[in-house]
């Protein structure tokens, strides 16, 4: 079979999609490149979408925790604590365990006009309750990078809008907000490449690949069983890390250079 080919079958097997049976003899270096990268798929497809939610939620809890009403800051920083103190791979398991107990019909809503059924059998499946694990833990500590930045924030900053007549909504949209993420912004790289490197435990976790379909490490550890040689494929997952750590590195990078046009 040529490479073609194999990228053809195999591309997008990690999503459904191609050829369903996995090569079992004469397995060549393009099954696995190919097979791995297609399972780098779900990996940054995890990376992307608790980045992009937990940003905000990140962004809004930091917020949360800098104010001064204490139904704000008290819930906020419980959270951030239990997050950055738990290690993400016990999270998973707790998560996985609380969502095994939940009704696999659903959950039914009275709304007194409609009762609805919330649907909750894919939340043990890992294209969703992985995510929700990673996304509740980028959110925690990517909201404790957020907090400390709002703390460096020169009080003489705050003070010259407050001179100036500017309300509360107005210093936060236009000068803590701004001034926070240009702070942040280099921790935040660190945390968005943790993340994504954190995607791969997600292989450990307890969440199942639905129908076969796997992240990079699955087709990985598939080969390094069929072929008895670790030193292919787990170099090959770690050369794609590698490269999709550098694109991470060159947008951050391209943001931070935006968020900093003025210096």
């Amino acid at each position: 079979m040529s490479c073609f080919q194999t990228l053809t079958d195999y591309g997008l097997r990690a999503i459904g999609l191609g050829v369903r049976g996995l090569p079992k003899a004469d397995i060549s270096l393009c099954d696995q490149i190919v097979l791995i990268g297609s399972g780098m798929i779900w990996n940054i497809y995890f990376a992307v979408i608790a980045l992009f939610l937990g940003f905000f939620a990140a962004t809004t809890i930091a917020f949360a925790k800098n104010s001064s009403v204490a139904l704000f800051r008290i819930p906020s920083s419980i959270f951030i604590f239990l997050l950055r103190g738990s290690p993400l791979f016990i999270q998973f398991f707790i998560v996985y365990e609380t969502f095994v107990l939940l009704p696999k019909v659903g959950i039914d809503l009275n709304l007194l006009i409609a009762e609805i059924t919330i649907e909750t059998r894919w939340l043990t499946r890992a294209w969703l309750g992985a995510l929700i694990v990673l996304f509740l833990n980028t959110t925690a500590y990517s909201a404790q990078i957020f907090y400390g930045a709002i703390q460096s924030i020169p009080i003489g900053d705050i003070e010259a809008a407050q001179s100036l007549g500017l309300t509360d909504k107005q210093i936060n949209k236009r000068i803590i907000l701004p001034t926070m993420l240009r702070l942040s912004w280099s921790s935040y790289t660190n945390e968005a490449i943790f993340l994504f490197h954190a995607t791969a435990l997600v292989f450990f976790s307890s969440f199942p690949a639905w129908q076969q379909k796997g992240d990079s490490l699955y087709y990985a550890s598939y080969f390094a069983d069929k072929t008895f040689n670790p030193f292919v494929p787990y170099p090959i997952i770690a050369i794609f890390f590698i490269i999709f750590t550098l694109i991470i590195i060159y947008i951050f990078n391209s943001i931070d250079k935006r968020l900093n046009k003025h210096i």
